[in-house]
C-alpha cells in the first residue's frame, strides 16, 4: 500500500478520508500543523502529501518550500474554491498539482493516482512505486536526465526538479526535435484528461525553462504543443 501524509487542521477530514482510502490502497498519517507536518514528512517515507494552504502555525506555502529544499515527495495543494491565487502561487513553488475545497472523494484519488502514476508503469493501488533502473539515460549537451533515478544534472550539477516537471522534460527529450502534443503530455506527464484545463501543465512548464536557463530551450507551438531543442536551434 502507498502511504501517504495530510497535513490539515481537521480532523473530521482526516476520519472521512481515512476510511475512503484505505478502501483504495492507501494509509494515511495526519498532522494538524505545519511544523509536525514537517517532522512528520522528515521522518517517514511517504509517498506522497496532502497539503493545506490555511495551518494553525503557519502557511501552506511555507511548508512546500521548506520541503522542496531537499525533497521532491509529490505534494498536492488543498486550497479555498475560487482562490486562484493559491492555486498559482502552490504551483509555481512546486507543488504537483491542487485540488479545491470542498471536493469529491473519487476527484482526489484520481489526482492522487494520477501524480503517483509518474513515477512508474504500475498502478498506485498496487503498491509503492520505484524507479525503473533499465531505462537509459538521455543526455543533450549539458543536460543529462536520468531515468532510472529521476533525477537532471546541468554540467554535472544537479537540478532541483519536482515529479511533474521531471516527466515533462524526459517526454521532450525523448521527442528532441518533434512536436510533442498537448494531450499527449497531459496524459503521459500529468495523468490528465486530454480535455482537462491545461492550466496546470502551462505553469509547470514555466517553472521548467526557468530551471533548463539557457541549456535547453522549450519552444510553443500554438495550436498543438511543445518542442524541445537546444538554444542553436539543434536537436543534440
Amino acid at each position: 500500500m502507498n502511504r501517504a501524509l495530510l497535513i490539515d487542521d481537521d480532523p473530521d477530514l482526516f476520519e472521512l478520508l481515512t476510511g475512503y482510502l484505505e478502501t483504495e490502497g492507501f494509509t494515511l498519517d495526519a498532522a494538524y500543523n505545519g511544523e509536525s507536518g514537517l517532522r512528520m514528512a522528515n521522518s517517514a517515507d511517504y509517498s506522497l502529501i496532502i497539503l493545506d494552504v490555511i495551518l494553525p502555525d503557519t502557511s501552506g506555502f511555507n511548508v512546500l518550500s521548506r520541503l522542496r529544499a531537499d525533497s521532491n515527495v509529490p505534494v498536492i495543494m488543498l486550497t479555498g474554491r475560487g482562490e486562484e491565487i493559491d492555486r498559482v502561487v502552490g504551483l509555481e513553488m512546486g507543488a504537483d498539482d491542487y485540488i479545491a475545497k470542498p471536493f469529491p472523494l473519487r476527484e482526489l484519488l484520481a489526482r492522487m493516482r494520477a501524480v503517483l502514476r509518474r513515477y512508474g508503469p504500475s498502478s498506485a493501488s498496487d503498491g509503492p512505486l520505484q524507479p525503473t533502473s533499465s531505462k537509459r539515460d538521455i543526455e543533450i549537451g549539458g543536460v543529462v536526465i536520468n531515468r532510472g533515478a529521476r533525477c537532471v544534472t546541468m554540467d554535472e550539477s544537479p537540478v532541483h526538479m519536482t515529479s511533474t516537471e521531471f516527466g515533462l522534460i524526459e517526454q521532450l527529450a525523448l521527442n528532441i526535435g518533434n512536436i510533442v502534443e498537448r494531450d499527449d503530455l497531459m496524459e503521459k506527464a500529468l495523468g490528465r484528461d486530454a480535455d482537462f484545463d491545461d492550466y496546470v501543465l502551462n505553469v509547470h512548464m514555466s517553472n521548467l525553462r526557468k530551471k533548463l536557463g539557457e541549456h535547453l530551450s522549450i519552444k510553443t507551438i500554438r495550436g498543438r504543443g511543445y518542442l524541445l531543442a537546444t538554444p542553436q536551434g539543434g536537436t543534440a
